[in-house]
């Protein structure tokens, strides 16, 4: 249930594994219908009766604040388990669904239409209440040769804050880096060798020993010349204010 990022790769990927996806649910039919294209034997709905269903297990792949509403909206058969993917919403959120079992089945990584997912380098953060259906979660997660792990939905917040730091807000720097290059007519390619660089070493010796910079060696000078330097934005100014205290504080 849902048409959007990980609606999209989610379900490739578990036919691809030997799963049957049997419908595809999306307010918008014609959306719902793009992705049964790529599906071999699945039909698009925007109806949220799913009591003459054959499926047995239902995955809402939706915006956070959707969750709820559908998952109260929605009409399961008997039996039925429904598992939401987020990373930031609890598992008691589908409490009063009409599912016998619920669960989450929350995958660790950014995804978008345009770029192809391996889901073997995906990681996989599962929550249930029974032991059955968590049991059931990790058995769907290794077929797509996923590493998984148990992860209680307080836990699971942390991930997801970490991963935002780690992965959105990461990104955003290299935007802002981007765009400091433009500025000054320069071309963003000389950047590449050092960042792939950063992120390997860091992924290999830890953030703490990979850090390096004008911070870390405590070079004053040269951070009140950077400092300087990006007045011409003060937000920017800001951004590299904060980042720089929290360097030196550490």
């Amino acid at each position: 249930m849902g048409t959007g990022n990980v609606a999209w790769h989610l379900s490739a990927a578990l036919e691809s594994a030997g799963h049957t996806i049997t419908e595809v649910y999306g307010r918008s039919f014609q959306q719902a219908e793009k992705i049964t294209e790529r599906l071999y034997a699945s039909e698009p709905t925007d109806n949220l009766d799913f009591s003459g269903s054959e499926a047995e297990l239902f995955i809402l792949a939706v915006a956070d604040q959707a969750i709820a509403p559908l998952a109260d909206a929605v009409i399961l058969p008997e039996g039925s388990t429904l598992v939401h993917t987020s990373g930031s919403m609890p598992l008691e959120i589908l409490a009063y669904s009409s599912a016998s079992y619920t669960g989450i089945f929350y995958p660790l990584q950014t995804f978008n239409k345009y770029q192809a997912i391996d889901f073997s380098d995906v990681s996989i953060l599962l929550e249930a209440d029974d032991p059955g259906t968590l049991k059931k979660l990790r058995k769907i997660a290794t077929s797509l040769k996923s590493p998984h792990y148990t992860v209680k939905s307080r836990d699971r917040k942390a991930v997801h804050v970490a991963a935002v730091f780690a992965s959105n807000f990461t990104n955003h720097l290299i935007g802002i880096a981007e765009e400091i290059m433009e500025r000054q007519g320069l071309d963003f390619e000389m950047m590449k060798p050092l960042i792939i660089e950063q992120i390997g070493k860091t992924l290999e010796i830890g953030a703490k020993k990979a850090q390096t910079g004008p911070a870390i060696r405590e070079d004053l000078e040269t951070l009140e010349s950077h400092h300087q330097f990006l007045q011409y934005d003060e937000h920017l100014a800001e951004i590299y204010r904060l980042i720089t205290q929290r360097i030196l504080d550490s």
